[in-house]
């Protein structure tokens, strides 16, 4: 009788450790989901502040450019004509970051301020994931080029060869100047997120491998939980 005894309080120590464990890789699990969640919250949140600030900062450059330039009378008209539009492509570019930003990050700090592990399923910076990208796209990928595009445009209205200075070198020079940085920039762009893409693949094989261990594990657990119901 006491063997019985011994034998029934065994398998129910051994039940309920079998139980514990199963709850604890499924916390383990959440746990994990959420920490993807919140990292993704604040790589979000930290783009569309740096695309708040960097657009509004060169839009704003581009605006007082376009007002306060000089403007001989014999400028060609086609250049004239590229200044503009190169200006307006900025500036619109610029503002449509920052209108994003502006809508997009107040619902993501109000979510960020919350001290509750699932309050950050109520962030919608997952399903606004494309307009982040967009909006982090055009801040610092086409609108720093057509920046650096417009710096040599205003050299070249500046320092026209029909003005009266005849300072043609002064616009060749920085235009020779500007596009080895663009050059750099692309090159610079095109590695970093080349390693950028690479990091994710790496940290996403990771974290597969690790779900794949935990199911692994579950599997097993729960197929000894049902060997001791079966007892």
């Amino acid at each position: 009788m006491h063997d019985t005894n011994t034998a029934t309080n065994g398998a129910y120590a051994y039940e309920d450790w079998v139980l514990h464990a199963y709850y604890s890789k499924q916390m383990d699990v959440q746990h994990s989901r959420n920490a993807i969640s919140w990292r993704k919250l604040f790589l979000s949140r930290a783009k569309l502040k740096a695309t708040g600030n960097t657009s509004a900062l060169l839009s704003g450059f581009a605006m007082v450019a376009l007002v306060e330039i000089g403007i001989e009378p014999d400028v060609p008209s086609w250049l004239m004509v590229v200044f503009c539009v190169n200006t307006t492509l900025l500036v619109s570019i610029h503002l449509l970051a920052v209108m994003i930003s502006t809508c997009i990050l107040p619902h993501i700090e109000a979510v960020s301020n919350v001290h509750n592990v699932n309050s950050v399923h109520e962030s919608p910076h997952e399903r606004m994931q494309v307009f982040i990208q967009m909006a982090w796209t055009f801040s610092t990928g086409f609108g720093i080029l057509l920046f650096l595009n417009e710096i040599v445009l205003i050299c070249w209205i500046k320092f026209n060869v029909k003005t009266v200075n005849n300072n043609i070198t002064a616009a060749w020079a920085a235009t020779a100047v500007v596009i080895p940085v663009g050059i750099l920039f692309l090159v610079f762009a095109f590695h970093f997120y080349r390693r950028l893409i690479a990091h994710k693949f790496q940290q996403t094989n990771m974290g597969l491998q690790d779900l794949d261990k935990m199911v692994t594990e579950l599997g097993n657990q729960e197929n000894d939980f049902n060997d001791i119901e079966n007892v």
